[in-house]
């Protein structure tokens, strides 16, 4: 017999249908705790619970050891003022990329946890295609649901994250094209030896220079942060970088929620580096337990090294102006004086050429005298008479 409750409970998982509006396919969601119904749409929740309706549980959490079956309950809450039918269905868990957690598209089929997860007996339920129920619950009412949760023989230990999904089924012939889901996250855990492991992995690393050489350049790292593990892990990621003899050190940190076991995320860090023509660098991963989870002994952290060459083109670039301005203004100033002397060399034998005589005479002025002598000397000869010449010239009568 089902067991069909007056709504006069709190609420803590909410999504509201707004058929009207057409609101698109989402994921589980947590809402206000007093939501507003609109008059053509229907709001309903799912929540843990025990046999007199929500036990104010936020999961459904159990460790089961494997071959086991485990019994809990679902509320399913109806607070639109008309019946409503709802596609109630299990399936795994997921992370998307904003690191929320959600369950596989409705179109996937469960093979994990998700597939472990039945439902009890109702009066008046139909079976869905693809698995689970189909339920109708009367207006402003909570449905209990049974759920079993039966543990293969050959489930290995560690994490199998899965969740229930309550989906409103719209009214034949309302031409509504949009489906939206709200659910309960289920915690299973198969018990036996724990492995929490956390590995940085595939990680690349580049450099682009800055064009401008008094800035920085950046140092993008990418890797996948992959837990190894058998247990949901959350993390804190250092990234550090930095040139030789540890100069020029950047470093960058990330936050991760939760990680599920045998899946990881991408991350992309990007860090300001002075170019030093090569770094170094490490990604250090810590794990962290995430929630109310219990896991026995330390949680390893792990590391991975990396290299990246970081040449400083504009910086060379601009030393390469500056030596050539150099050169250029030396060779310059070189060319300038040998112009310089040139001019001085020819200004001083133009003066030299216009100071000296211009015939031979001036040219030897000791010779000009000696000749000038001989001249002189032989004129005084001539004009001296000889014995002969005087005696006839004596008169003829004394």
């Amino acid at each position: 017999m089902n067991r069909i409750l007056p709504l006069r409970l709190p609420v803590v998982l909410v999504a509201a249908a707004l058929l009207a509006a057409g609101v698109p396919s989402g994921p589980a969601v947590a809402a206000d705790a007093t939501p507003t119904p609109t008059p053509q749409g229907t709001t309903w929740a799912v929540q843990p619970a025990d046999e007199s309706g929500p036990d104010g549980r936020v999961s459904l959490r159990h460790t089961i050891d494997p071959g086991s079956v485990v019994d809990d309950r679902i509320a399913l809450t109806n607070f639109g003022p008309r019946p409503a039918t709802f596609a109630v269905y299990a399936s795994d868990g997921t992370i998307t990329a904003d690191g929320d957690f959600d369950l596989i598209p409705n179109d996937e089929p469960a093979t994990d946890g998700g597939s472990w997860i039945g439902f009890g007996d109702l009066t008046g339920a139909a079976a869905r295609e693809g698995g689970g129920l189909l339920v109708e619950v009367p207006e402003e009412s909570v449905l209990l649901i049974p759920v079993q949760i039966a543990v293969p023989e050959n489930a290995t230990p560690g994490d199998h994250p899965a969740g229930i999904v309550a989906e409103l089924v719209p009214d034949a012939g309302s031409g509504v094209q949009f489906a939206s889901r709200v659910g309960v996250r289920a915690h299973l855990r198969v018990s036996g030896d724990i492995v929490p492991a956390l590995v940085p992995e595939a990680v690349t690393a580049s450099y682009t220079p800055s064009w401008n050489p008094f800035a920085p350049g950046t140092v993008t790292v990418t890797y996948t942060l992959s837990n190894a593990g058998n247990v949901r892990l959350g993390a804190e990621a250092d990234t550090t970088v930095a040139g030789p003899l540890g100069l020029a050190a950047a470093s960058a940190t990330s936050q991760h929620r939760e990680i599920l076991p045998g899946t990881g995320g991408v991350v992309t860090e990007t860090m300001a580096v002075w170019p030093l023509f090569f770094a170094w660098g490490d990604v250090d991963a810590q794990p962290l337990t995430v929630g109310e989870d219990e896991i026995d002994g330390p949680l390893p952290a792990a590391a991975t090294s990396f290299g990246v060459w970081a040449v400083p083109w504009s910086q060379l670039l601009l030393i390469a102006l500056l030596a050539g301005a150099v050169a250029l203004f030396l060779k310059t100033r070189k060319r300038s004086q040998q112009r310089i002397q040139a001019r001085i060399d020819a200004a001083v034998a133009a003066a030299t050429a216009a100071g000296a005589p211009s015939s031979s005479s001036s040219a030897d002025p000791t010779g000009s005298a000696e000749a000038s002598d001989r001249a002189d000397a032989t004129e005084r000869v001539e004009a001296t008479p000889t014995v002969e010449e005087a005696g006839e010239q004596e008169p003829a009568t004394r």
